[in-house]
């Protein structure tokens, strides 16, 4: 199969020469039963983003910057998509919602009450949406339509997959062998937690939390990166030390700061000797700062050209639809929605009775 990487809705059609960066990660199968015994599954990678908001540190270190080495090292299909579903846009590839209800039927309430994310988001809420219940569900109907082999997660997703390779059990013992079992690649990053909220260290950075200043955003200039940064939440001890338990908020900068330079925490901490967190936090802000310059600068300039973007999306939804229709096609005949396999109506004419 000839090696392909794209994105779908708004992102880019593009090849990439590897570059000398290292990328490691972990692979990880929760499976009662290795499928690929039955069949031989090509390696896809799958990972989506929500468009709702503006890309902040978080979003590019967590999973643009890993879709890049993705990419470069790729062998085999990648697909990058924008997950419209989740965010409650107009649906560009239809077959996420059709198999999204047939996976529902095969897992139960209980289970989905226990995800953290549900939980979690469900606290601040009057009414809870169903959409927000189900929503595991939908990100595994994204992950089997395209019978993703490899899904790159952070930890706090990893009960995602887990569902994932969960249904696709159930389907597989139901229907036959339809669907290979996702592996979730988790990164081993020295430096690399969750990028936490700069206002609350103790939750992860988001797009969604009211405060702008809870987070850097990708276009944001170097006047607003120092400014966020010189606010950020940490405590009154001086010394620069990393640990998250009892020193969340600068524990939190220096991940930042390793992200930014690749350097791990020791040698940045080591570096610092001498500095008091105010200073500290100058150092981190130029960095993050001159990490951003060239990756801010390129999208803006793509942001400027709304043809190519759109082009982009032509290009990667046709290709995206075509594996989805292939996918739906064969699902609908197996659990007997195909039309080709139903009995034909036959028209009834009632006879007088005499």
């Amino acid at each position: 199969m000839e090696e392909d990487s794209f994105f779908f809705h708004a992102g880019r059609s593009s090849r990439h020469k590897p570059d000398s960066r290292k990328f490691t990660i972990f692979l990880h199968a929760h499976a009662h039963f290795n499928w690929s015994h039955v069949r031989s599954w090509p390696k896809r990678v799958l990972s989506g983003i929500q468009p709702t908001g503006t890309l902040h540190l978080g979003n590019y270190f967590g999973a643009v910057e890993k879709w890049k080495h993705l990419q470069d090292k790729a062998d085999g299909d990648v697909i990058l998509s924008i997950v419209d579903l989740h965010s409650i846009t107009f649906p560009q590839v239809p077959q996420h919602v059709l198999l999204g209800w047939v996976l529902g039927s095969l897992t139960t309430m209980a289970r989905l009450y226990h995800f953290p994310q549900y939980k979690e988001k469900s606290e601040s809420l009057k009414d809870i949406p169903l959409g927000l219940f189900v929503y595991p569900v939908l990100q595994a109907a994204d992950i089997l339509l395209y019978k993703s082999t490899h899904v790159p997660v952070g930890e706090d997703q990893v009960q995602h997959l887990h569902l994932a390779q969960h249904l696709v059990h159930a389907f597989n013992n139901k229907y036959g062998v339809t669907f290979p079992i996702p592996e979730y690649l988790v990164e081993a990053q020295s430096g690399a937690g969750r990028i936490k909220s700069l206002k609350e260290p103790g939750r992860k950075m988001s797009k969604s939390h009211p405060d702008q200043k809870s987070r850097i955003e990708i276009t944001d200039s170097p006047d607003e990166i120092r400014s966020k940064i010189k606010k950020a939440l940490t405590d009154f001890t001086s010394e620069v030390e990393y640990d998250p338990e009892n020193r969340p908020g600068v524990s939190n900068l220096i991940d930042i700061h390793s992200l930014a330079t690749n350097k791990n925490r020791t040698d940045i901490v080591r570096e610092a000797a001498g500095l008091d967190t105010g200073q500290y936090k100058l150092v981190v802000a130029e960095a993050v700062i001159a990490k951003l310059a060239p990756i801010r600068a390129e999208l803006m300039k793509l942001l400027d050209s709304k043809e190519y973007l759109d082009n982009v999306l032509a290009e990667g939804s046709a290709k995206a639809e075509t594996i989805a229709a292939k996918t739906w096609e064969e699902v609908s005949r197996k659990i007997g929605f195909d039309d080709r396999h139903r009995t034909k109506k036959v028209r009834l004419v009632s006879e007088p009775i005499v």
